[in-house]
C-alpha cells in the first residue's frame, strides 16, 4: 500500500461542504479514509484511495477543478518538518532540493525533481511524479500536487511569481482560460510529464536562512529518511520512461547512464526479483494505460511514445496486457463499455523479446 500524510487532505471536508452536492464524511468512508486522519500529520492514508477520493469528489460536487481548489486551502505546512527545512535553506533551489530529497517522509509514493534543460539554457524543469503502480484515473491528484507546488514556490519567490509554462499529462478538465488564470502562464496538455518550466535564475534567489534551525531539521530528517542502499529498479524505470520515445531504451544505454556494467545491472535487478525486460514491459504498460485514458493521442503517436517501430507491436502488447485492442481498451478506461475478459497467456514471449530490443 502506498501511503501519504493525512495533511494531504487538509481542507477537504470544508471544500466539499462549500461546493455542495456531497457529504464529505460519506466520501471518506467510501474510500476507506478515516475522518480523524484528515489534516493530521501523524496519520497516514492510502494514497491510491486518496486519488480515487479526489476523482469521486470532483464528480459528486460537479467541480472539474476540484484538485486545484483544494490546493488553494493548503501550503508548505502540509509537508511538516520537510517544509520547515526547505524554508530555512539558503536558496530556493536548495529548498526545493531538500523537499525532493526528504519527500519520502511525507509520502514514499511521490517524487519531485529539478532538471536543467540542455536544449534551452537558463531554463529548468520541475517535475512531479507518482511512483505507485497501477494507478486509477488521477488528474485531480496531479492538479492538486501542482497547485500546492505553485503555492510553495510563490511562498519562496513572491505571491506574484508564475512559472514560464505548465505541463499536464491529461486533457483540459475545464476551459483553458481557467488554467491560464490559475497558473498565470500557458499550459500544455497531454504532455509526457506533470510539472513546470522555470527560469533557473529564479531558483538561485536567496532566502532568509536559519543555519541552526536548518541543521537541526536536516539531522532529524536523516534519522527518519535514512539513505541506505537504494534499489536500482526505480532508477532504471525512470530512464526507460525517458528513453522510450527515442526508440533507444536499450540495456547498454541505461547501464551507462547509471555508471554500471550491463551484467552488474542485470544482477542487481535479479536480486530485486525482476529483469530489464520486465521493467521495460511494466513501464510501457503503465505509460500506455495513462495515455489511452487521459489523452486522445493517435495510436501511431502512442506506438512511438512507447518505443515501438510499428503500430502492430502496440496492438499485440495491448491484447497481452489488457485482453483488448488499444481503442477498445480506451473505451473501457473511460467507462464507456464493460471490461474485457482477462488476457490469455499466449504471445507473451514474443512481446517480451520486443521489449529487450
Amino acid at each position: 500500500m502506498s501511503l501519504i500524510r493525512g495533511t494531504s487532505l487538509t481542507g477537504f471536508p470544508e471544500l466539499v461542504r462549500t461546493l455542495g452536492g456531497a457529504e464529505p464524511d460519506e466520501l471518506l468512508r467510501r474510500h476507506g479514509i478515516p475522518r480523524t486522519a484528515v489534516g493530521d500529520f501523524d496519520s497516514f492514508v492510502d494514497y491510491v484511495g486518496l486519488l480515487r477520493l479526489l476523482e469521486d469528489a470532483a464528480r459528486e460536487t460537479g467541480t472539474p477543478g476540484f484538485g486545484r481548489q483544494l490546493a488553494d486551502l493548503q501550503g508548505i505546512e502540509i509537508l511538516g518538518v520537510v517544509g520547515a527545512a526547505a524554508r530555512t535553506a539558503g536558496t530556493v533551489r536548495h529548498g526545493v532540493a531538500i523537499i525532493g530529497r526528504y519527500l519520502g517522509a511525507y509520502s514514499p509514493a511521490i517524487q519531485i525533481r529539478l532538471d536543467s534543460e540542455a536544449d534551452r539554457p537558463g531554463l529548468t524543469t520541475f517535475e512531479f511524479r507518482i511512483v505507485a503502480e497501477r494507478l486509477p484515473p488521477h488528474a485531480q491528484g496531479i492538479e492538486l500536487a501542482l497547485g500546492v507546488a505553485l503555492r510553495v514556490l510563490r511562498l519562496l519567490l513572491g505571491s506574484t511569481w508564475s512559472p514560464l509554462g505548465v505541463r499536464l499529462p491529461h486533457i483540459a478538465l475545464v476551459p483553458r482560460a481557467e488554467y491560464l488564470a490559475y497558473f498565470g502562464t500557458r499550459v500544455t496538455f497531454e504532455d509526457s510529464i506533470a510539472g513546470f518550466t522555470i527560469r533557473s535564475s529564479d531558483l538561485d534567489q536567496r532566502l532568509a536562512p536559519d543555519p541552526t534551525t536548518h541543521d537541526a531539521l536536516i539531522a532529524y530528517l536523516e534519522v527518519i529518511v535514512p539513505a541506505g542502499r537504494s534499489t536500482v529498479k526505480p532508477a532504471v524505470a525512470e530512464l526507460v520512461r525517458r528513453l522510450l520515445p527515442t526508440g533507444e531504451a536499450r540495456l547498454d544505454l541505461v547501464a551507462e547512464q547509471l555508471g554500471l556494467h550491463e551484467r552488474t545491472l542485470q544482477r542487481r535487478l535479479a536480486e530485486e526479483g525482476t529483469s530489464y525486460a520486465e521493467v521495460v514491459d511494466g513501464v510501457r504498460r503503465g505509460v500506455c494505460e495513462r495515455l489511452l485514458r487521459d489523452t486522445d493521442m493517435t495510436l501511431g503517436h502512442l506506438a512511438r511514445e512507447l518505443g515501438y517501430a510499428e503500430q502492430g507491436a502496440l496492438t499485440r502488447a495491448c491484447r497481452r496486457w489488457y485482453g483488448a485492442a488499444p481503442l477498445a481498451y480506451r473505451q473501457v478506461l473511460r467507462g464507456r463499455v464493460s471490461s474485457p475478459s482477462p488476457p490469455g497467456g499466449s504471445g507473451d514471449q514474443g512481446t517480451m523479446e520486443e521489449s529487450r530490443r
